[in-house]
């Protein structure tokens, strides 16, 4: 009997079960990272050279990831990829100093660098634009859910078996989800289980398919609407990255926390994040049914994120951990939104066979603001402390809000 009416629901869970996995994989090195550098003997400097390894391998397969996923299609390339994921960060319990903890480190961002962009060719499948904010916020929850599920996860497996354990279990699990997905993902042409009412609703909102060549990198390049989505990413990642790898590590330095207050305190922003991404899913369908057009909503979105970025920007004047630990949850809430509107231009300003490697990219140039601010961190944190650099990221993208409204003044198609 032929599932009618949610199977497009169904396999956006399944997208988001993979998201999660992703994050929780490479999360694992940040709730570790304390207990890490105690055993290796580690400087946050060195610590931060495993994380630019990871970022550069991740910056610079995202557009390779993104052209592979539209070659080889949605199904056989998210699985190539999470099996390689899978198999980098159960690597991981092998290291037996930061050098070969960066080695690993680079694989597993290498891998790890297909899950947004073959979400985002998903959505692109299987949803019509107006339910895409939504779809795309659900998968983006896994980024959050990973986050949050790592800290009580990874703690226990520390103190239980040791923290080579941590990255066994979960790169396991990323085994398991990656046969799953190879099993149960179809496009719409090709599910067997997709319903005549649910197929004809997905391809009568999705529009005829586009009879021009889909666009090359360097049109994509030259497009105005792709540095649109890339310029407010690359100002926007810095705030994520710099929450996904350096709480533990500040609650350390900072308030002097042990691993089991980590585990009780580190989830909370993630929770916040998974606020945020609903949030970024639910506005632009009520924007629109007021009459706002659809890529207005999006910017709209956008900008009420980048403004709650002052949150984390206050993080200085907090008095306790809780304080600070409740304007990180005001910047995962922030951040989510306002990255969750950027994604979702994605798949309505780019066609379905150019989505992928749009995105990937487009995550390559966040990655690079990433990257750099990691860098940043590294050489000055020891030395200034964080506070100024929180201010810095509330300040980024209040201008990437503004690059975004300047740079998509008016459609540009790239398609």
């Amino acid at each position: 009997m032929k599932t009618r009416g949610h199977l497009r629901w169904w396999i956006i869970a399944l997208v988001t079960l993979g998201t999660i996995l992703n994050y929780l994989a490479r999360s694992t090195l940040s709730v570790a990272a304390p207990t890490i550098k105690a055993e290796f003997g580690m400087t946050t400097e060195q610590y931060s050279w495993v994380v630019l390894v990871f970022q550069a391998a991740y910056t610079v397969m995202q557009t390779v990831a993104g052209a592979v996923l539209d070659a080889l299609g949605t199904r056989l390339g998210f699985f190539i990829f999470a099996m390689g994921w899978a198999l980098s960060n159960m690597a991981h319990g092998l290291a037996t100093g930061w050098q070969s903890l960066a080695l690993f480190r680079g694989l597993l961002g290498a891998t790890e660098a297909a899950a947004i962009p073959a979400g985002t060719k998903a959505v692109s499948e299987w949803f019509p634009a107006s339910e895409r904010p939504l779809a795309t916020s659900a998968f983006q929850m896994g980024t959050s859910v990973g986050n949050m599920v790592a800290p009580p996860l990874v703690v226990f497996c520390i103190l239980s078996y040791g923290w080579q354990s941590a990255f066994l279990v979960t790169g396991g699990l990323s085994v398991a989800w990656a046969l799953l997905w190879w099993f149960g993902y179809r496009t719409p042409a090709e599910h067997p289980r997709l319903g005549d009412e649910e197929r004809a609703h997905i391809a009568q909102h999705r529009g005829e398919p586009p009879s021009d060549p889909p666009a090359s990198r360097t049109a994509l390049l030259r497009s105005r609407s792709f540095w649109a989505i890339a310029l407010p990413r690359f100002l926007a990642e810095p705030a994520w990255q710099t929450f996904n790898f350096f709480i533990p590590l500040y609650l350390v330095a900072v308030w002097n926390l042990d691993l089991k207050a980590i585990a009780l305190w580190a989830w909370l922003p993630f929770l916040a994040a998974d606020v945020g991404s609903l949030t970024a899913g639910l506005l632009p369908p009520i924007l629109m049914r007021r009459g706002v057009g659809t890529l207005d909503s999006r910017k709209i979105t956008m900008t009420v994120g980048a403004l709650c970025m002052v949150g984390p920007a206050c993080i200085g004047l907090a008095g306790s951990p809780g304080l600070a630990i409740a304007l990180f949850c005001v910047g995962g809430f922030a951040h989510q939104m306002l990255n969750g509107a950027l994604i979702t231009l994605c798949s309505d300003v780019f066609d379905g066979r150019t989505v992928a490697t749009a995105s990937g990219m487009a995550g390559t140039v966040a990655w690079i603001g990433g990257m750099l601010f990691t860098f940043l961190i590294g050489q000055s944190a020891e030395v200034y402390g964080y506070n100024p650099l929180f201010v810095a990221l509330s300040g980024l993208d209040v201008l990437g809000a503004a690059a975004l409204w300047w740079l998509l003044r008016r459609r540009v198609s790239a398609q």
